[in-house]
């Protein structure tokens, strides 16, 4: 009788190729098996909502970052499985502290998110690092992939790092990262930190799905603010000047008081909160625990105001009329019939021959048509 022994890894990526999973066969008294009969691929058991729920719930990492390859999938059949197992796990979400960081280029942001995460850690905390990436959706790839910017972090059994879910329009990605925080919610991480990537709209993405925004910034403050959007200011709950070390550190103190001689004439971005400006040193860890002190300051007072369960409120409306937003708009421009008319109706707009306003009267009509005969 034969024996047989099946190895594979215990995740096999949707569609990959056989190299993911080999099978070795083994047989008592006989020679080995061709090479082509000892190399085949194995497809992964697909899980039932039970058990992502039960995995997820156990912060066993392996089925988390499965589930969140679900939430992360355009499949339908995907889409499905992830709302149901969403859905199972939303008596235990919300629990945590949502923080939003932005930065402008060369602040040291991935060198600050590490030794934030590395000191909550050691302090108690279990820690989420996710990050809004809208380059990802032209260039397809994830800049937060590379988790040798987090090394240490990245190795911590505290801490959990996912890349930006990539591809898509912003405010697909604006779900994905968000219902991956749902997971990491429903998994035991008590602090969700989101970073953004590039500048632009993912400031108003990440701002839209926090408790606390943070700006991380530079010396030489009066520069960087006459560059700076006001809006983005807006939104921030703190400043946060970082490599505030050796020689640099009394320029980042002058740009401190800078930063807060200009946010004083701006309103504020939380009602009853203070945005101010303070001073850190990620590199040398001086600066973090104050930091968190802030933060922890921060929710104390807004859930004492009722500001904090109120934004919460608030988010979770927004985020259902941007989710129809987003489904209406890939509906339409995925329809065939509007595939093919809207070229020529361009065209037409383009040469003068009809206005604006007739062409998107006959797309929804056509649109509207084709749905109602569905």
């Amino acid at each position: 009788m034969n024996n047989e022994r099946t190895y594979r890894p215990e995740w096999v990526p949707e569609e990959e190729s056989k190299e993911f999973a080999t099978t070795y066969v083994k047989k008592n008294d006989e020679s080995s098996a061709p090479p082509s009969d000892r190399r085949r691929f194995v497809k992964r058991r697909e899980r039932s909502v039970a058990e992502y729920v039960e995995g997820v719930l156990s912060n066993d990492r392996t089925i988390l970052a499965q589930a969140i390859t679900l939430v992360e999938s355009n499949a339908a059949k995907h889409m499905e499985m992830a709302q149901q197992i969403l859905n199972a796990l939303l008596p235990h979400v919300g629990k945590s502290i949502r923080i939003g960081i932005t930065g402008v280029p060369g602040a040291g942001k991935s060198t600050f998110i590490e030794a934030f995460g590395k000191f909550l850690c050691e302090n108690g905390h279990r820690v989420a690092v996710l990050a809004v990436d809208p380059s990802s959706s032209i260039t397809g790839g994830s800049i937060l992939g590379d988790k040798t910017r987090m090394e240490n972090l990245s190795r911590d059994p505290r801490a959990f790092i996912r890349p930006s879910p990539s591809g898509g329009t912003l405010g697909g990605v604006h779900r994905k990262t968000r219902e991956t925080m749902l997971l990491c919610e429903a998994a035991g991480y008590d602090v969700i930190l989101i970073e953004t990537v590039g500048v632009g709209q993912s400031e108003f993405v990440v701002r839209s799905m926090v408790d606390f925004f943070m700006l991380l910034a530079l010396t030489g403050a009066g520069d960087e603010l006459q560059g700076m959007k006001k809006g983005i200011m807006e939104l921030t709950d703190a400043v946060v000047i970082n490599k505030a070390d050796g020689d640099n550190k009394p320029k980042a103190l002058a740009a401190k008081e800078e930063y807060n001689q200009f946010l004083h004439y701006l309103r504020p971005a939380t009602p009853g909160w203070e945005t101010k400006a303070y001073t850190c040193s990620a590199l040398l860890g001086e600066g973090i625990p104050e930091i968190w002190q802030v933060v922890e300051q921060f929710v104390e007072t807004t859930k004492k105001s009722g500001v904090f369960e109120m934004r919460r409120r608030n988010q979770l409306k927004d985020w259902i009329y941007s989710m129809i937003k987003d489904y209406l708009e890939t509906s339409f421009f995925s329809h065939p019939q509007i595939k093919e008319k809207l070229p020529i109706i361009e065209n037409n707009v383009i040469s003068g021959t009809l206005s604006v306003t007739k062409a998107v009267q006959e797309l929804l009509q056509i649109y509207e048509n084709k749905k109602a005969s569905e």
